[in-house]
């Protein structure tokens, strides 16, 4: 891929920090853009604790001088404010692996005696640093037309059963419902009420997010290369977000079950353009874009860290004991949109890149103009 980024930090240490490389150079570029972003991954309803220390403040160390991007590596960072409660206390052990959680398979990777250290980097914490990056591939992808939105379809058992929403109506969520972003008023009053008797019963809850991506021009990808297909790579960078356990492209998963008659998108002539009558593909065909609207849906299963713990065994003694009570969200749902669509930018931000070239904004303008006009023929 073109592009690359490492994230680094701990959930309670100094600071969680990003790393982009492949960024070209002459792009439009400030911390308020990226701030936009970040501030929303912070709100939304069943929040834990952590939300109302950090602040999510970034900034931007390398890579960019006089908000234009140069080329060389950009430096995303973001503090920890929690980090001054944290640094002169002295932590127990812990040693109560939460079911569901990295704590017992990180402790067994790496022997280690204390399972704070498979948590602290574990967390989701570091999504932030995801969000970020994604924030900054966003950006170039706006330079193109392309847009990226989310919403919540579902926590828990409440759903949304509509499913022809516009990109419009979808772009506007984080605005007209920012607690569970979801469109519908009634289901969302219903999820709402679900996170608060989740939080009274100390329980958590799970759910499902849909990503719309919008004007994608067809050829990102590949069809040659395994590697390089982009259904894959979507799904493998949405799957890497913490508690996502299922990634569903177009209407995949229903797919299964119908014939091909009743499946595959029609090809015919309109305006003597070449369309689609239907997009049960969700915008991927043989793992390349086709030009159609991009859906991927992302499904959270409910956070490991419960008030009410299950049991577990202790690591040390053996015996059976509760598992770790750590401070957390009740549902990750409503944040997580904005880190799928982070994942789905810095994905689509690589393979434009890797098709249009990566050094200078001003060749890829002329290179993606160029082939618009070549497939518009």
């Amino acid at each position: 891929m073109s592009l690359r980024f490492l994230t680094a930090g701990e959930s309670h240490g100094p600071a969680i920090t990003a790393i982009l490389e492949g960024m070209p150079a002459g792009l439009s570029l400030d911390t308020e853009e990226i701030q936009k972003d970040l501030d929303k991954r912070r709100g939304g309803s069943g929040r834990g604790g952590r939300g109302l220390i950090e602040t999510d403040t970034v900034e931007i160390l390398s890579g960019v001088l006089s908000n234009l991007t140069i080329g060389s590596p950009i430096t995303l960072q973001i503090k920890n404010l929690d980090f001054a409660n944290w640094q002169n206390k002295k932590l127990a052990e812990i040693k109560n692996p939460r079911p569901g959680h990295a704590d017992y398979v990180g402790f067994l990777k790496y022997g280690f005696s204390d399972i704070r250290n498979v948590l602290e980097r574990a967390s989701a914490r570091e999504t932030a640093a995801r969000v970020a990056v994604g924030a900054v591939c966003r950006k170039l992808l706006a330079v193109f037309g392309m847009a990226i939105a989310s919403h919540t379809i579902a926590i828990g058992k409440e759903k949304l059963f509509r499913r022809n929403y516009t990109f419009a109506e979808v772009a506007k969520v984080s605005k007209t419902d920012p607690d569970t972003r979801c469109i519908d008023a009634p289901t969302s009053a219903k999820m709402k009420a679900a996170i608060l008797v989740a939080l009274k019963t100390k329980n958590t809850l799970g759910g499902v997010v849909e990503i719309l991506a919008v004007n994608i021009p067809p050829g990102l990808g590949s069809y040659v290369h395994y590697d390089r297909k982009l259904d894959g790579l979507f799904a493998q960078s949405l799957m890497s977000i913490p508690s996502v356990k299922a990634v569903e492209i177009g209407t995949g998963i229903s797919l299964a079950h119908e014939p091909g008659s009743l499946v595959h998108d029609e090809l015919f002539l309109h305006e003597n353009k070449i369309s689609r009558r239907t997009n049960n593909a969700g915008g991927l065909e043989g793992g390349v874009t086709n030009g159609e609207q991009l859906i991927l849906r992302v499904f959270h299963k409910p956070i490991s860290t419960l008030g009410n713990p299950l049991r577990t065994v202790n690591v040390e003694t053996k015996k059976a004991s509760p598992a770790l009570i750590e401070r957390s969200d009740i549902c990750v749902v409503p944040r997580a949109g904005i880190i799928s669509e982070s994942m789905t930018a810095f994905v689509l931000a690589s393979a434009f890149l890797e098709k249009f070239g990566a050094d200078s904004l001003i060749d890829i303008k002329e290179s993606y103009a160029q082939y618009l006009g070549r497939i518009k023929k």
